[in-house]
């Protein structure tokens, strides 16, 4: 099987995105971004961008799907898919190797699935009947569907009654796979022990708020963007912002957004198993191996496969 597609992916903080770049700089590859909110321009710090580790040996990687729209708009999957598919063809046109890259599982399994997604209209009457319902309520709700719908990300009310409403319209309209191109993907994960990852994200947190994310957040507001758009986007907007409205003191926002976090990485890890529940063959790399080491790795499965 000739592979049409590299995908790396990994819990956050697992360094996922510099191994896609320094395998894209070998392979002289573009990468297509799998992550939900770096979507959004403006959010650079709050989302991890990090776009230096875009840059390797002095080269600049090309990247796609990262600031395409602006922050305040609500992102979704049936936007992403079109755009994802508009990336992937332009890539593959020039004969250049894509190199899907990210950790938003339900983005990554909708494109490597060939799910067809539909827009999906707001149910203003299940939006009521939810309305008084705490997260934990909202959340067990929403685990009693059998959904594509990421669980993953769901960390403000809001966004965990948007995913309801997405799944009981998808489970009275189910989704239909493959009007969308058969894309064979080499899978690989970045698997990165518990202890190093709970570490790097509380590092990452403290460097973040050191580099003026509290700062990016304020700009944010003032540019207009409301408090509740920001807290939508959940973990870092969500925190950061109630800090800055006055709901949570420093310490109250640091302590509850680094567990956010932790619990978001788990539940990463929890859907990439299941993608492989679903089907799916992922080839596990250790995080803690040397950089060339992984991407000589990497090429070996690739070369494989007949390419």
């Amino acid at each position: 099987m000739n592979y049409d597609l590299i995908t790396i992916l990994g819990p956050t903080a697992s360094g996922k995105t510099s191994l896609a770049a320094a395998l894209a700089c070998d392979l002289k590859a573009e990468i297509i971004s799998a992550d939900s909110r770096q979507v959004y321009r403006g959010m650079d710090l709050g989302t991890g961008k990090d776009l230096a580790d875009y840059v390797v040996n002095g080269q600049r990687i090309p990247y796609h799907l990262i600031d395409v729209v602006d922050a305040g708009f609500k992102y979704n999957l049936f936007m992403y898919q079109q755009d994802f598919l508009k990336a992937y063809e332009d890539v593959k046109s020039r004969n250049v190797l894509p190199i899907l890259c990210g950790g938003t599982g339900l983005y990554l399994e909708s494109v490597l699935k060939g799910y067809r997604m539909i827009p999906v209209p707001e149910n203003v009457e299940l939006r009521n009947s939810l309305a008084d319902k705490s997260l934990e309520e909202l959340t067990a709700i929403l685990s009693t569907y059998k959904t594509l719908h990421n669980q993953t990300d769901v960390d403000t009310a809001k966004r965990a009654i948007r995913a309801i409403e997405i799944a009981e319209y998808y489970r009275q309209h189910p989704v239909k796979e493959q009007e969308f191109p058969n894309i064979n993907a080499l899978l690989v994960g970045v698997d990165i022990d518990r202890d190093l990852r709970r570490e790097k994200i509380s590092k990452r947190l403290k460097q973040r708020l050191d580099e003026g994310m509290l700062e990016e957040i304020r700009r944010l507001l003032e540019s207009g963007i409301s408090a509740d758009d920001l807290i939508y986007y959940g973990l870092e907007y969500k925190y950061l912002t109630q800090h800055i409205i006055g709901q949570l003191t420093f310490d109250e926002m640091y302590q509850g957004l680094e567990t956010a976090i932790h619990q978001f990485a788990k539940r990463q890890m929890t859907w990439f198993r299941g993608m492989e529940r679903r089907g799916f063959t992922i080839h596990w790399l250790s995080a803690s191996l040397p950089m060339q080491e992984k991407v000589e790795q990497i090429k070996e499965w690739y070369a494989g496969s007949g390419n």
